[in-house]
C-alpha cells in the first residue's frame, strides 16, 4: 500500500489548512487512529496552526507507514511541508503495558519536553514519556524518511493510548457526541504549548 494508492480510494479526504509556519499533523487519521484528526484540527485552529491530514472512513483502516507518506505522491502533502518549519504529528497506538502512555517522539527533542511539560501537568493520570530510551523504536519518530523529520526544524511525534482518546471501555458509557475530558484536556495542553513556544513561529 502507497500513499497515492491511499489517496485514490474515493471514500479518503485529504486535508491541507494552511496557516502559520508551525504545523499540525494527523494523516492516519479518520477511522484509522481515531480522533487524531479532530484533536489535530482543534489544535491547529486554537493556535492558528496549519494542519494536513488523511482521514479514511471507519470501515477502511489502510495503514500506509510514517517513513512510506512520500511527499512525492501528493501536491498538497509537499506543499504542507515546504511551507511549514515545525510539526507535530498526532497518532493513535495500542500496546500491553503502555495504555496510560503518551509518547513524545520526533527528532525536536527541546520541543518534545516543551509540550511533556504541558500535557503532565494537565494529565496527571498518564505517563508523558519524551524520553528515547523507554519509547518502542517503532513508536519513537527517527526514521530520517518520517514526515515528522522532513521540515526544516523537525518535530515532535506523538504517539496517544485509546483512553486519552476517549475509545478505551472507560469512555463506552459517553455520549459520542461530545469529546471525553481527558480528550479536552489533551487539546487545551497541547494548544497551550504551541501557544508558549516561541521557536519556529
Amino acid at each position: 500500500m502507497t500513499l497515492r494508492e491511499l489517496l485514490q480510494h474515493p471514500e479518503v479526504e485529504e486535508v491541507c489548512e494552511l496557516r502559520s509556519t508551525f504545523g499540525i499533523m494527523a494523516y492516519h487519521g479518520g477511522g484509522l487512529e481515531e480522533l487524531t484528526d479532530v484533536i489535530g484540527q482543534r489544535v491547529a485552529e486554537r493556535t492558528n496552526s496549519s494542519y494536513y491530514g488523511i482521514h479514511q472512513p471507519a470501515a477502511l483502516k489502510w495503514h500506509v507507514a510514517s517513513h512510506h507518506i512520500d511527499p512525492s505522491h501528493s501536491a498538497q502533502l509537499q506543499g504542507f511541508l515546504d511551507h511549514v518549519h515545525t510539526v507535530v504529528t498526532l497518532h493513535g497506538y495500542g500496546r500491553k503495558g503502555f495504555f496510560t502512555s503518551i509518547l513524545l517522539g520526533g527528532r525536536h527533542r527541546t520541543l518534545a519536553r516543551h509540550i511533556a511539560q504541558h500535557l503532565s501537568t494537565a494529565l496527571p493520570a498518564y505517563d508523558v514519556c519524551d524520553n528515547l530510551e523507554r519509547i518502542p523504536t517503532d513508536l519513537a519518530g527517527q526514521h530520517p524518511r518520517n514526515p515528522v523529520n522532513l521540515v526544516a526544524q523537525a518535530g515532535v511525534q506523538i504517539e496517544l493510548p485509546p483512553r486519552v482518546r476517549g475509545q478505551s471501555p472507560l469512555w463506552w458509557d459517553w455520549d459520542e457526541e461530545e469529546l471525553s475530558p481527558h480528550t479536552t484536556r489533551l487539546i487545551d495542553a497541547l494548544a497551550d504549548s504551541i501557544l508558549t513556544w516561541g521557536s519556529g513561529r
